[in-house]
């Protein structure tokens, strides 16, 4: 079964947790994608909806009011290669269960490689960007706006948000007087 990265960081998180609890997620996600993600892990069948208990936060309350939380499901595990005990198992033979107090914490973002620096792409604006970064005099916003078009706002958006984020490259920018703010990446 093929997970998005982002479905692995929930699931690895709960079943790391004990009793499989996918709730609270700790995923960097915004507006409707958190339950866009966990829908299609109930859809899957690698999540399900049980009663809430008092103190577990509330996935959604079902038709009479009833709060329900999520919790992983044993394909979830197995998906992960993992096993473990969600209660939905029962008569099973498991492993010996370790306490997870002692054992270090993986934060999401390190969890299955969800942060894996990408492939620069060839023959692209972005390649030529990246290549004039690379350069040891590095690159002026005005000298990426003549190579690419693109304004002055996107060229730093594109830094911050692709170069330094998405690609996980190294971007220094300081201030020189003949040729303004540069951006360079450190080899």
């Amino acid at each position: 079964m093929s997970l998005s990265d982002t479905q692995a960081v929930i699931l690895s998180t709960a079943c790391a947790r004990e009793g499989g609890f996918l709730l609270p997620v700790t995923a960097a996600l915004k507006g409707g994608a958190v339950n866009m993600v966990l829908n299609s892990l109930i859809k899957k069948e690698l999540a399900e909806e049980i009663p809430a208990e008092p103190g577990n936060p509330v996935w959604r309350e079902d038709e009479d009011g009833t709060p329900l939380t999520l919790r992983a499901t044993p394909a979830a595990y197995a998906a992960l290669g993992m096993v473990g005990d969600t209660g939905a198992n029962e008569g099973a033979e498991e492993e010996p269960a370790t306490d997870m107090a002692d054992q270090p914490e993986i934060p999401p973002s390190e969890a299955l490689g969800a942060n894996t620096p990408r492939k620069t792409r060839q023959g692209t604006k972005q390649e030529a960007l990246i290549a004039m970064l690379k350069r040891p005099e590095g690159a002026s916003i005005a000298e990426i706006m003549e190579v690419t078009g693109w304004l002055g706002h996107s060229i730093r958006g594109f830094i911050a948000g692709t170069v330094k984020k998405k690609l996980g490259l190294a971007a220094t920018s300081e201030k020189v007087e003949s040729r303004g703010r540069t951006y360079r990446i450190a080899e």
